[in-house]
């Protein structure tokens, strides 16, 4: 196997960036990235910590993020695992990334930056959904912002309804965690995680 060990080697075999690819970086939020990304309703938030590197879908009923300013992002952490991953990378390097996805769009935005976890109450509370409300909330503070080349999402057909699999055809959650621990009882798992699910999604 060849492999690429240097940066001249990289840069010699990919050659010159376009302009474009320059140009659609902002230090901030410009009127139209705001625009799209107040659209998307899912993101992937990267973060790193001692450990290594940890990457996790975030989802909200309209927009994943608030925007406070053209600098500043907010990401409600609503349930989970409570794992942690995510939170306890941020309290110990700050450095994040964001690739936010719009439905039926082929355009993705990215953001990078850095984040601190707020549990201040007014603001947990301004996220409030049913009576309830985020433990804490992301603050991001946008380094760089742009849109992502539209090729990987053409390539993969994400949209193409008719490309969908039939979500039958896979492992099941259960399963999958039975694979990992044998004597795991995947079946009762998989009966009663739709309505746990229900009833703790905010």
């Amino acid at each position: 196997m060849t492999v690429i060990t240097t940066v001249e080697e990289l840069k010699a075999l990919y050659g010159e960036t376009s302009e474009a690819s320059i140009v659609k970086v902002t230090k901030a939020l410009t009127a139209k990235y705001r625009q799209m990304i107040e659209a998307s309703p899912f993101a992937a938030l990267a973060t790193v910590g001692p450990e290594g590197l940890d990457c996790s879908p975030r989802g909200d009923d309209h927009c994943v993020v608030r925007v406070a300013d053209d600098k500043t992002v907010l990401m409600p952490d609503w349930r989970g695992n409570n794992r942690v991953d995510s939170l306890l990378n941020i309290v110990r390097d700050p450095r994040v990334a964001l690739m936010f996805l719009v439905p039926g769009s082929n355009t993705t935005m990215r953001i990078n930056g850095t984040a601190v976890v707020s549990v201040d109450p007014a603001l947990t509370s301004s996220f409030e959904v049913e009576g309830k409300h985020p433990r804490s909330v992301i603050v991001i503070t946008i380094g760089e912002v742009y849109f992502q080349c539209a090729r990987a999402l053409i390539r993969s057909q994400l949209w193409n309804s008719g490309r969908f699999v039939d979500p039958a055809s896979l492992p099941t959650a259960g399963t999958l965690l039975k694979a990992a621990k044998a004597d795991f009882d995947n079946e009762t798992y998989d009966r009663e995680w739709p309505g746990r699910a229900a009833k703790t999604m905010w």
